[in-house]
């Protein structure tokens, strides 16, 4: 049976892992690369629960000892787990299935490193292999015997798939440091909302579901370092206080489909009493969300908060389908606000499948920006245009004056790329290119280009009008001003980054987002752009390697076929026009424009209202859609 992942990763992973797996067989571990660390175990009696599957508890400490022995042996010393992002479980594994599990070190920062788990499961009878979930997890190194952090030597990867894991951890890791952020700034958005929410007579009471266990922490139960409690361990004692919550509301045996980020805030040693929480926070129509609190004590020492997380939970009729499930009745104040915070990240979850699972044929392209979902159509955004660049099979069609003109087609997607070598510091030319107001300047498919709202220091919206291309006699693109057809307008969230190590390029990625206060109108055609946008790379203290990409639909062939062909050199000029903006820009007093891009904690512009997320509503516009080069 094979098997793919919706809710984490949508069908831009499903690609990725087909990718991954056709790598896998003729991967190379060279020296100083990314060397993977496989484990396969034999799912026996004592790993199952009643139904005779793999306790998802006895997983994690599988997936954790794996994540484990893959970080130590990049780190060549003792690693700890920090995190483990969240988890999506769509297969459960019997017994007497083979579970493997492979994990890796996507790129390793300065004292911590990102790992990625891949869990697959192997049916030794009939040789069906299917994939289970995928995690990345987030490891540190323990500090030397004079109390120094261990500096960790960085990775080099070979393979395709390795450098776009390479390029997309760094994202990753933004992402982890806002996450408890897009909590606290969605309900803020939502408090009158939340005041109104019914409250239902026949309710069941959190109360009722509350469990408290505690665990006092054994030899048996360290890390192979024998000091501190092993985190698989911690993990699997949290998944069971909170089946046992989840089974006093349904009271049946629920299914565990999701967990959302691990965070180990500290240390657990040998000798500590684990004292573990757990309580239903809601109950939706199919699913519910049990909270769990982990915290450790010593004699008479205060208890230390060592971890927290929030595991969603399905019951299974004999049809394997989710039954419908009793609400619940919050206790006064905490429990309303771990009510309304499972309300803030059931929309969360929701929000990114939709933005991460859109694919290529879907009308509209364009995925509704609101408060809520911003950081992850951010993330989306910088993830998409990162891993297009890290790409390694761009064909050169066409070079004129050291400016190269790449294509690259996968299934039903064009995408093209030019580069070239600028003489301009990359700080500074990334500074020009990412105030998009000034592209009208030097790009004539730029008419106007006007900034709809700052989101925040790193993230625009805006809405550019370029010329509309239409067909004219012979086949060949006539632009707006030569013939018929109105204009075309984008709705463009622009997201910029700084390189987040040594190597990195600076990247600026562009795509389109719909905003209920800016719908289509007749007098323009809607635009959707997929993906596009810069990267730009240092080569040297006063040079830039300036690559721009588009990845686009066959929609757009005509408009650059003659350009692949060699008979157009729009591409070449349009690009001397950005040189020569860049180089003349450069030479003159910083503008107003750069300090904007390299400033941080600014004002907001009026009418953001000094946060970094924000709600809107998800609309779709119905207007047809034209796909269009930016």
């Amino acid at each position: 049976m094979s098997f793919r992942s919706q809710g984490a990763g949508g069908c831009r992973q499903d690609r990725e892992e087909e990718e991954e797996e056709e790598e896998e067989e003729g991967e190379d571990e060279g020296d100083g690369g990314v060397v993977s660390v496989k484990m396969s175990q034999l799912v026996m009696p004592c790993h199952s629960n009643h139904r005779q599957e793999l306790s998802v508890g006895q997983l994690l400490k599988w997936m954790d000892s794996t994540a484990c022995l893959s970080a130590e042996r990049h780190a060549g010393c003792p690693c700890v787990t920090a995190s483990m992002d969240d988890i999506c479980f769509q297969h459960t594994i019997g017994v007497g299935q083979v579970v493997n599990i492979k994990a890796k070190v996507n790129r390793a920062f300065n004292t911590s490193m990102e790992v990625g788990i891949v869990v697959s499961c192997e049916d030794l009878f009939t040789d069906r292999h299917w994939r289970v979930c995928h995690a990345y997890a987030t490891f540190v190194t323990h500090r030397t015997h004079t109390g120094k952090k261990v500096q960790l030597k960085p990775i080099s990867p070979h393979t395709q798939q390795e450098q776009v894991q390479y390029c997309v951890a760094a994202e990753r890791r933004r992402m982890r440091v806002v996450h408890n952020d897009i909590i606290k700034v969605l309900l803020s958005d939502r408090t009158a909302l939340h005041a109104n929410s019914p409250v239902l007579d026949n309710a069941v009471a959190a109360e009722k579901t509350r469990v408290e266990s505690v665990e006092l922490v054994l030899p048996p139960h360290a890390n192979h370092q024998q000091k501190n409690t092993f985190g698989g361990q911690i993990m699997a004692w949290m998944v069971n206080v909170a089946t046992i919550a989840a089974s006093r509301l349904c009271q049946a045996h629920p299914t565990l489909r999701s967990i959302d980020m691990f965070t180990f805030r500290g240390p657990s040693l040998v000798g500590d009493r684990l004292v573990l929480s757990a309580i239903v926070n809601n109950a939706f129509k199919n699913s519910m969300e049990v909270g769990v609190r982990t915290e450790a004590y010593q004699g008479v020492e205060p208890n230390r908060h060592i971890n927290s997380a929030f595991m969603t939970f399905e019951v299974l009729d004999t049809h394997g389908k989710p039954c419908t499930l009793p609400r619940i009745r919050p206790e006064p104040l905490e429990g309303s606000r771990r009510f309304h915070e499972a309300t803030a990240r059931k929309k969360i979850r929701l929000d990114r499948k939709y933005i991460i699972s859109r694919k290529q044929a879907e009308v509209p392209l364009s995925v509704p920006w609101d408060l809520g979902n911003q950081v992850y159509l951010s993330y989306n955004n910088v993830s998409a245009l990162s891993m297009l660049a890290a790409r390694n099979n761009w064909i050169l069609s066409s070079e004129k004056d050291k400016v190269h003109l790449y294509t690259m087609e996968q299934k039903s997607v064009l995408s093209f790329k030019v580069e070239a070598e600028v003489d301009v510091p990359a700080k500074r030319a990334f500074s020009l290119l990412a105030e998009l107001q000034n592209r009208p300047t030097w790009d004539k498919h730029y008419q106007t280009c006007e900034l709809i709202r700052r989101v925040d220091d790193d993230n625009f919206l805006y809405r550019v009008v370029t010329p509309s291309v239409t067909c004219g006699a012979s086949g060949s693109p006539v632009s707006a001003n030569q013939g018929p057809g109105i204009l075309q307008d984008f709705i463009l969230l622009a997201s910029k980054r700084r390189p987040c190590g040594a190597g990195d390029p600076y990247v600026i990625a562009l795509r389109s987002v719909s905003l209920p206060t800016h719908p289509p109108t007749e007098e323009y055609n809607r635009g959707e752009c997929v993906c596009a946008g810069f990267t730009i790379l240092e080569t040297s203290h006063n040079t830039s390697l300036i690559g721009y990409y588009n990845q686009a639909s066959p929609e757009v062939l005509p408009y650059i076929s003659t350009d692949i062909a060699g008979l157009s050199s729009t591409f070449y000029l349009n690009f001397c026009a950005c040189s020569q903006y860049l180089t003349q820009s450069g030479l003159q007093p910083s503008p107003h424009g750069e300090q904007t891009a390299e400033q941080e904690g600014t004002d907001r512009l009026t009418g953001n209202g000094g946060k970094t997320c924000s709600k809107g509503r998800r609309d779709r516009e119905s207007n047809p859609r034209h796909t269009a080069r930016l």
